[in-house]
């Protein structure tokens, strides 16, 4: 069972934090700063969901609070502190080049409605395993073990890229140690891996299987649109040492350092 009236508030909810964030990047002249609401996309809702006395509760009730919390605040916690002080992310410069004019008012649609409804999909295991009243059970650990492996890869690239960026270092500086000898891109392996972890929670609870396809939409869009594609859509150009970095390591799954599938 998934309650639409629920999932349909929060989708509302979701639109109306982005609207608000959309008027303060007016003011900024900045659309990026829709990276560090992301997440509080999925806490609106969550909190939303929470505090809706019916359906009551479930045993996972408490364990999605603080999943779920546990990743949107760190993630928006980070975004803030490594955008603060800088000029709008390149990846938005492109797009605000590409949708002139009126881009003012087209960011409204192409960049935040489009992010709260991403996300929306994305959350949508979150009501079920939150709202049903099966008791916990095996897949439960099984999912909470995936989204703390998840979680902590993801954290863990975080604070080596932060570390690798605050030394002094040349332009054409390429990260490969640590977790990045073994994946271009592992905080957005981790990013996805805590999110299939939280739909076996669902799952468990009894979510309709077509609700797989909210993980199958973050691994889409972080290997296939958003994440690995537009990152590394010139940084070949930008840094030629990474180059060689292509070549050798894994674009997402997490492998020994080797010539990599052309």
């Amino acid at each position: 069972m998934f309650d639409w009236n629920l999932a349909g508030q929060g989708l509302l909810l979701m639109l109306a934090l982005a609207t608000l964030t959309w008027l303060l990047s007016l003011r900024k002249r900045d659309v990026s700063i829709v990276d560090s609401v992301w997440s509080w996309f999925f806490l609106a809702a969550l909190l939303l969901w929470w505090w809706t006395p019916l359906p009551t509760n479930g045993p996972r009730a408490s364990l999605t609070l603080l999943l779920v919390s546990l990743w949107g605040l760190r993630l928006s916690g980070y975004l803030t502190w490594r955008n603060w002080g800088q000029p709008e992310d390149r990846r938005y410069q492109a797009i605000r080049a590409r949708n002139q004019p009126h881009y003012a008012v087209k960011s409204l649609v192409i960049v935040f409605a489009l992010q709260a409804l991403l996300a929306w999909v994305i959350a949508w295991p979150i009501l079920p395993a939150m709202k049903s009243p099966a008791a916990l059970g095996g897949l439960d650990a099984l999912g909470v073990a995936l989204f703390l492996a998840g979680w902590c890869i993801e954290s863990l690239a975080d604070l080596q890229m932060a570390r690798f960026r605050a030394r002094p270092r040349g332009h054409d500086a390429v990260l490969d140690s640590g977790l990045w000898r073994y994946s271009r891109h592992p905080n957005y392996f981790g990013e996805t891996l805590l999110w299939w972890g939280f739909y076996l929670v669902a799952v468990a609870a009894g979510a309709p299987l077509w609700i797989v396809v909210s993980p199958l939409l973050i691994t889409f869009l972080l290997v296939k649109v958003s994440g690995v594609p537009l990152l590394e859509a010139d940084i070949a150009e930008r840094r030629p040492a990474y180059r060689d970095y292509i070549r050798n390591t894994s674009a997402f799954v997490p492998r020994p350092p080797g010539r990599t599938p052309s």
